[in-house]
């Protein structure tokens, strides 16, 4: 037995042979465990329950002893956030920008650049005033300059350890939670960049971006057959470099220049030849940027899955990078230093994290930029590109090449930035203009008054923390009640008083109350005996109450206790005295009725209701943080239950008398009754004379007489109308009886109703009426047409006889008739058959019901759509074909927004696996209409349940860069779409 059951049961033992009136003091105390010895600190190691003397285990461990200062608080040390020394600035990542941080610190760190930036006309000049910036207001940048400009001066002198970029990422109108694609991102801020900055005077701030970034190249073709060179001139602001099949960078560079044969169909047509012709082509670099942006193909299409991925193959590149064996003009200046390695850890393309490796121009040392968090790069920790794949199974990984002094290899590095080679060393220290070192000054004294201010939170926390410490130390050694008086108070109060990390509040005691506002005895398990002397001071100092004094031990509810424990024990002796006296006989008059199903659990119900006579146990008895119900809840279960276990109303009748049916109930001998009684006094009784309910035997009557009525009426009915019962004989519209010229019709609804009621009189009431009007619109025209009744709306009619019709009309309310007359028109021979309605067709409302029965094909949510694959004009029908389950009301948007991430379109994807057909190869049409709007939904292209798309297929393209080309125009990705790298 558990130690609380022992607790319970041996703090109420005495109550089995003390009479409730015979209860004192000393049995009081007992039943609230006042007897029990208080538990010793150090040999019992976790509190007792349902002991209220047991102090141990209750959270003063943590005040104990000495305590380190820092525990009083969860402030972090503001110097924490503080920029170290000759260090750099990083930047939050607000969800999944750190693609643009990354960028954000290599712009930064392009001297030239950032000088250009800072050059740059400012609005600022509006928003100062007087000798300074107006203090009231926040800075606002309005164009993307202002905010590079501010960024970048927060960057070189901020105190902070990382800004926030939030300002620039909502200018630009960037989704915070979405993770874009890096490449992308980089060309179109230098795009927009470079259209900003175009419209500036000064040269030095205009032209930056084409002075830093622009070089040129030239596809050259040359014809075979004459030998005529043509040229078509191109700027780069970056190289996009193809990895597949190579291992070092300059293998890449020499691939993207090499010469490629034009011949077969893809000959060139030479203007001087005026013909096709064989030829070559090529790219010749013609001028080199200072800063050279090398982009790794890391991220492909893959024509399999139809989405991108990424090549996780290692790419050696060295420090030096010499550029002129790759240039047309030689003697120049072409030698490259390596200044940033641009890095995503992730094997997957679509998720991932972006980190920087980047050289300071003016000190030569390497960077690790990763958001926040900047690291010095020297030692071993110098491996430019190396960083750790995320989620990427350690057996799949690629051992890594050996690389020379100089030289470096990576498999996450998908950018690489060199810088053109200069003699002299880097030493321009670039200022920042005075309007945006005054922002960087208010900005640093905020951030100083918030450091003085966690600083000032952190001492109070630590005073007060102090102070709670010899609050507890003191009132713990004094809290044990021993043998002075004493008081009572909750143990989930006391252990929120030990609680450091709440503050204490007044104690409330309500929940503990019985119906006498007293203590009660169930809520002992969750009380702990303390001190008077400890008592006055939780009072005095947190207030609270009410204070549960020896004098809140009640009396009732101990007495209450004591009686129902001595039934309980009685009960298993009267069990079988009941069981025994069921046995015997009735005879005579004497008897009581009581129902079957009462007599069956009797037992139970006196045990359940003994419970409940026991006051309002607390489901959560023992528990250290019970639950409380809402008192409201309780009333309305208490209510319930109380109809539940109500004894020997299975005999009640819905009038409150004893019921007709003797098969529910049977005779009891009056001792029986007698015993039973004393377990339900409030019980309803029966003697054995009592008549049973009058009422019931009126109705019983009636009843049986309504049956007799129905069974009469259902079988003339059946007699009168005998085909119309069997199905059998029945007239057809698609083949016109011979032996009539008129034809009635009813609604399929009232056949089906009356054949129920004639098979089943007693169960089913009697159909009195004919409900033609839903057959017909409110004008009081038909809504069929006679087409229509001989196929899709001849489940919704039955077609009568004439002679039918008559016996109906009789047995029968009619409320509109309806008739189909054959006539012969015309003196051809054979004649014209015209079939004619009564009422007749109302057009209008015959189109708006078709128009209703098509909307309702197109609104569903789950139905089946078949797909055939066609080749050569025809249909092929595979086993795997696809059925696609799918929702006609969603939009493609819809469908995306409600998936998890990496969840690919279950319809495409079911068609490509099953046909292997990627989805930009589908072309899906329906009865000759091409299906092409992503945007619409099934029901309006048409779709409806069980339809039949047809899957045409695309040729695959084996030329890829013509791939790439068709993508553009057939797959445009969302991307940036809708942000101000656009112009949006």
């Amino acid at each position: 037995m558990a130690p609380r059951l022992q607790l319970e049961k041996a703090a109420w033992r005495w109550a089995e042979t003390v009479r409730p009136e015979e209860v004192s003091q000393e049995h009081i105390e007992t039943a609230y465990r006042i007897w029990l010895e208080p538990c010793i600190r150090g040999v019992c190691r976790r509190n007792c329950k349902g002991n209220p003397n047991c102090l141990v285990g209750i959270g003063e461990h943590i005040w104990l002893g000495e305590i380190d200062e820092n525990s009083f608080h969860n402030i972090d040390d503001p110097n924490c956030e503080r920029r170290k020394k000759n260090s750099f600035v990083g930047l939050t990542n607000l969800g999944a920008t750190c693609y643009v941080n990354t960028f954000l610190q290599v712009w930064f760190l392009n001297l030239e650049l950032r000088q250009a930036l800072y050059l740059c006309p400012s609005t600022c000049s509006d928003y100062m005033m007087g000798d300074g910036i107006q203090e009231e207001k926040d800075y606002e940048p309005q164009t993307i300059c202002e905010h590079l400009q501010y960024l970048f001066a927060l960057l070189q002198n901020s105190n902070r350890r990382y800004i926030d970029p939030s300002g620039f990422v909502k200018a630009l109108g960037l989704d915070t939670g979405q993770q874009q694609d890096a490449q992308e991102f980089s060309k179109l801020f230098m795009s927009l960049l470079e259209d900003t900055l175009s419209k500036q005077k000064n040269p030095d701030v205009r032209n930056i971006v084409q002075q830093q970034f622009c070089g040129e190249y030239a596809y050259v073709t040359v014809c075979n057959q004459c030998g005529r060179e043509s040229k078509l001139l191109s700027k780069f602001y970056e190289l996009e470099l193809n990895i597949q099949g190579h291992k070092q960078l300059t293998d890449c560079i020499s691939e993207f220049l090499k010469e490629e044969k034009l011949e077969g169909d893809n000959r060139y047509f030479c203007e001087n030849c005026q013909s096709k012709q064989n030829a070559t082509r090529k790219i010749r670099l013609l001028s080199l940027p200072c800063t050279l942006n090398l982009q790794l193909m890391r991220f492909v299409f893959d024509r399999q899955t139809g989405h991108k991925k990424k090549l996780n193959t290692y790419i050696g590149f060295s420090e030096i990078l010499d550029m002129e064996p790759y240039v047309e003009h030689k003697g120049g200046s072409y030698v490259y230093e390596l200044s940033a390695v641009l890095i995503h850890r992730g094997v997957s393309a679509y998720s991932g994290h972006y980190i920087a490796h980047v050289k300071d121009p003016q000190s030569g040392e390497w960077y690790k930029f990763n958001d926040e968090d900047i690291e010095k790069m020297e030692g071993k920790k110098l491996q430019l590109g190396i960083e750790e794949d995320l989620a990427e199974p350690s057996k799949s990984q690629t051992r890594k090449p050996k690389c020379g002094k100089g030289t470096h290899c990576s498999r996450n590095a998908y950018m690489l930035v060199y810088r053109l080679q200069t003699q002299e060393k880097t030493t321009t220290t670039v200022q920042v203009p005075a309007f945006l070192q005054e922002l960087v000054d208010r900005d640093n004294s905020k951030f100083e008054e918030w450091c003085i201010e966690m600083a000032e939170m952190r001492k109070q926390s630590v005073d007060k923390g102090k102070a709670k410490h010899e609050e507890v130390k003191e009132l713990y050694q004094r809290l044990p009640a021993g043998a002075e008086p004493y008081e009572f108070v909750s143990l989930e109060w006391l252990q929120k008083w030990l609680d450091e990390s709440t503050p204490t509040k007044p104690i409330d005691n309500h929940a503990c109350l019985c119906s006498h506002d007293k203590l009660h005895p169930d809520k002992i398990s969750i009380m702990k005996r303390i001190s008077e002397y400890a008592a006055d001071i939780f009072y005095s100092r947190y207030g609270g109450g009410p204070r549960l004094t020896v004098k809140a031990l009640c009396k009732e509810c101990v007495v209450e206790r004591c009686r129902v424990l001595r039934l309980k024990s009685q009960l298993n002796e009267d069990y079988k005295t009941v069981n025994n006296l069921l046995k015997a006989t009735v005879k005579g008059s004497d008897g009581f009725w009581v129902g079957k199903s009462s007599l069956r659990s009797w037992r139970q119900l006196a045990l359940e209701q003994l419970d409940e006579q026991d006051g309002d146990v607390d489901q959560s008895n023992g528990k250290m943080n019970g639950n409380t119900l809402n008192k409201d809840e309780s009333k309305e279960e208490r209510k319930e239950e109380e109809e539940e276990l109500n004894f020997n109303e299975d005999i009640l009748c819905p009038h409150g008398e004893l019921c007709i049916s003797e098969n529910e109930r049977r005779l009891v001998s009056k001792e029986a009754w007698s015993k039973l009684q004393q377990y339900f006094p409030k019980a309803p009784e029966f003697p054995s004379y009592r008549e049973c309910c009058s009422q019931c035997k009126i109705l019983e009557r009636e009843g049986e007489e309504n049956e007799a009525l129905h069974k009469m009426i259902a079988n003339e009915q059946k007699t009168s109308l005998p085909n119309l019962f069997q199905d059998k004989n029945r007239p057809c519209l698609s083949n016109w009886p011979e032996e009539t010229d008129v034809l009635y019709i009813v609604s399929q609804f009232f056949v089906e109703e009356w054949r129920k009621f004639v098979r089943k009189p007693t169960r089913c009431s009697p159909v009195s009426s004919v409900g033609n009007s839903a057959l017909l619109c409110p004008h009081g025209g038909l809504m069929f047409t006679f087409a229509s009744m001989t196929k899709e709306d001849s489940k919704l009619i039955a077609l009568i006889w004439p002679s039918e019709w008559q016996m109906i009309q009789k047995l029968f309310v009619v409320d509109h008739v309806i008739k189909i007359t054959r006539t012969e028109v015309g003196d051809a021979n054979p004649s014209e058959t015209q079939y004619i309605s009564e009422p007749k067709l109302c057009p209008e409302c015959r189109e708006g019901l078709l128009c209703q029965q098509q909307r309702d094909l197109r609104e569903y949510t789950q139905a089946t759509i078949y797909v055939h694959k066609v080749v050569d004009n025809k249909k092929v029908m595979k086993d795997s074909a696809p059925e696609l389950n799918v929702s006609s009301s969603e939009t493609e948007e819809d469908k995306e927004e409600a998936k998890p991430d990496g969840e690919k379109d279950p319809d495409f994807n079911q068609i490509m696996h099953a046909f292997s057909v990627a989805p930009f190869d589908q072309n899906l049409s329906i009865d000759g209409k091409i299906l092409s709007d992503d945007c619409a939904t099934l029901g309006t292209l048409g779709v409806i349940p069980e339809s039949v798309i047809l899957l045409k297929a695309d040729e695959p393209i084996a030329d890829y860069a013509a791939m790439d080309d068709v993508m553009q125009v057939c797959m445009p990705e969302e991307g940036f779409k809708g942000t101000g790298l656009l112009g949006h």
